[in-house]
């Protein structure tokens, strides 16, 4: 075995890439599981959403503790447009983007202002104002019934839900291709590993492009960034709105995929999940996003094997892996190295006498 890796490393880069490939194609034949492809399934979804806070968080610098509330604008737009109007996913899947762009540029201008820790904060309460008004089915049509000239229709708008209120919504239709209907869990890995290669692809782009240099200027010096005629207000809009589009495409394709869904799946957990994905993984590295993944809901599953209670430890484990990650390497288990560099220069700055 040691030395199949040692000829694994002597290989050329290429062939390494080609035999990751074919390692990902074939998984579902391999493991002959539906219960690890269903662990691959959710590999891909909070890879999405990674990637998703990572242009938020790594590139622009902006910190955002309640993505989980664009994740819930995109899974109850496909899962309301779908149970009601019989709307397709895959029409869904861009309105749903769409929508929570627009509900991410809304909430994120008044706040834009506001730096680090505050503007944490203040996200963290965005995302439970959504969750609870998903739960309490606030957005029902109810209050109609007090517009004069439609009361007679009192009892029609006071019984008619939206969102489901805390039970949720149920019946939300699968995606279909050319008459196949989406119903096996390999089905969706490959419909989920399409947009995660698709994802990757547009963060690299995003990345190297002018928006993404003028990202890393904001990040680094705001008042650098706009003395040099970025602006400053336009670029972080930018940031949110494309982050929280791509976090509501995966929120429409897990709603497709479980077909059920409740307020309860896009608590303030969620958004930690995300976030700890981001940093573990290293922040603003897209290669570091998808270790992080790995390490936030692959690796528990792996340990389920192990030990039976470490669901009762999930957050302690979180929590001193955290701890022991920003003590040993504060830039993450795959950091970029644009990063890493400005790391060690902190640290020569730091250092005394130099």
């Amino acid at each position: 075995m040691r030395d199949f890796f040692a000829r694994l490393r002597g290989m050329n880069s290429r062939w390494q890439y080609v035999i990751l490939a074919a390692i990902v194609l074939l998984f579902p034949l391999i493991v002959r599981s539906n219960r690890w492809v269903q662990v691959a399934n959710f590999f891909f979804i909070y890879a999405m959403l990674g990637l998703s806070l990572n242009i938020i968080l790594g590139y622009a610098g902006l910190y955002q503790l309640g993505h989980a509330a664009f994740y819930a604008v995109g899974a109850y737009t496909t899962a309301i447009l779908s149970t009601h109007f019989d709307v397709p996913i895959f029409v869904l899947l861009p309105i749903s983007g769409v929508l929570a762009a627009i509900f991410a540029i809304l909430i994120s201008r008044p706040i834009l202002h506001l730096r680090g820790d505050y503007l944490c904060i203040v996200t963290i309460g965005f995302g439970e104002i959504v969750r609870i008004a998903l739960r309490n089915d606030v957005s029902s049509l109810a209050f109609l019934a007090n517009i004069p000239g439609l009361a007679f229709l009192r009892e029609r708008l006071e019984t008619a839900v939206i969102t489901g209120g805390p039970n949720g919504i149920m019946g939300i239709a699968r995606p279909r291709i050319l008459g196949l209907v989406f119903r096996q869990q390999w089905h969706y890995y490959y419909l989920f590993l399409a947009f995660v290669a698709f994802t990757i692809f547009a963060m690299r782009r995003l990345e190297d492009s002018r928006l993404g240099r003028a990202w890393t200027c904001v990040r680094e010096d705001e008042l650098a960034a706009e003395a040099m005629g970025i602006n400053t207000v336009h670029v972080k809009l930018l940031a949110f709105a494309l982050g929280a589009a791509w976090a509501g495409v995966a929120g429409s394709l897990y709603a497709s995929w479980v077909t059920v869904i409740a307020p309860e799946s896009f608590s303030f957990w969620e958004s930690v999940v995300m976030f700890c994905i981001v940093v573990l993984g290293g922040t603003g590295s897209i290669p570091g996003v998808l270790v992080g993944t790995v390490g936030m809901v692959v690796l528990p599953e792996l340990l389920r094997e192990v030990l039976l209670n470490i669901q009762q430890w999930r957050m302690l484990i979180f929590g001193a892996a955290m701890i022991f990650m920003m003590v040993v390497r504060p830039e993450g288990l795959w950091p970029s190295q644009r990063f890493r560099r400005e790391l060690e220069l902190a640290k020569e700055m730091a250092t005394p006498g130099s």
